[in-house]
């Protein structure tokens, strides 16, 4: 990879910290001397995490709702009173959802909730970053996911919206790349974070309101996804994978345009690369057991 300027402060911004994958790039960040701005939606996870800071350097909490423009405003007007002139060195986009269903009958207000918050709230908090990420050079990291390369039955929001988070990292890496500002993308595969235990949660309320027709057509892949989704969390691997990435990406010299973290996800993505369409499909249903 070309060489990139390091950023001139390692201070960055971090969203959706609470719990996961965000949570681990902030302590491990906060643990090799970065400033961290921890993005959380709740009263109770900024209290936690000012209650357990970081191992080292200095972990803020921010209450931030990526989908709220004041919210993300308020915040960044906070981090800009505590950096001042110094800018910003990074902005890790992580805050995410899963909404899980058949597209065949998955609620529109739900599929357009799964696109604002993985694929327009990364754009509108970037934009709100950009003036400080400006004054240091400093880079982005968005957290994708293998979905976003093979889509597959019962995870069409959340692959459509890892798909599109792709695509935008690709544009604003060469809309930047002029400044010298870099972009990176971090795939990660099955990781221990509770957005699954989330996921299944949210299944079980969505379910009783869906047509009865749905749960005609669609009774075996449901409890084929659920069975798998149990399987991926004795598989998944620990957070601190991605933070390792993602910390990678912010300070190295020489970033990565993607990484992909676990053996799932680089398989996943030699099988998205170099596989037919058609193969695809017919190992993917093999796999799921359609």
């Amino acid at each position: 990879m070309p060489r990139r300027p390091v950023p001139a402060n390692r201070s960055v911004a971090v969203t959706g910290a609470s719990t996961g994958i965000g949570n681990a790039c902030a302590h491990y960040l906060a643990g090799r001397g970065w400033q961290v701005f921890a993005g959380v939606r709740r009263e109770t996870d900024f209290e936690q995490l000012q209650d357990r800071p970081g191992a080292s350097g200095e972990i803020t909490p921010l209450i931030l709702d990526v989908t709220d423009e004041d919210s993300i405003a308020a915040a960044f007007e906070s981090i800009a009173n505590e950096v001042g002139g110094k800018g910003l060195g990074g902005l890790v986009n992580n805050a995410g959802i899963v909404v899980p269903g058949p597209l065949e009958f998955i609620p529109l207000d739900e599929l357009r909730r799964q696109f604002e918050v993985n694929a327009i709230a990364p754009v509108a908090v970037a934009q709100a970053a950009m003036p400080l990420l400006r004054r240091s050079t400093g880079r982005i990291v968005n957290i994708g996911s293998i979905s976003g390369r093979i889509s597959t039955p019962m995870m069409g929001p959340y692959s459509g919206s890892k798909f599109a988070i792709e695509a935008l990292s690709d544009s604003l890496r060469n809309e930047l790349a002029p400044w010298g500002m870099h972009v990176a993308l971090v795939d990660p595969g099955n990781i221990e974070t509770p957005i699954w235990q989330k996921t299944t949660a949210f299944a079980d309320e969505m379910l009783p309101t869906m047509p009865p027709e749905m749960e005609e057509l669609y009774a075996p892949l449901i409890e084929k996804t659920r069975a798998m989704a149990k399987n991926s969390e004795q598989t998944a691997i620990p957070a601190e994978a991605v933070a390792k990435a993602v910390a990678h990406a912010l300070g190295s010299n020489r970033p990565r345009i993607r990484y992909f973290v676990g053996t799932d996800a680089k398989l996943g993505s030699v099988a998205a690369r170099l596989l037919p369409d058609g193969l695809r499909d017919r190992v993917v249903q093999r796999v799921i057991g359609v």
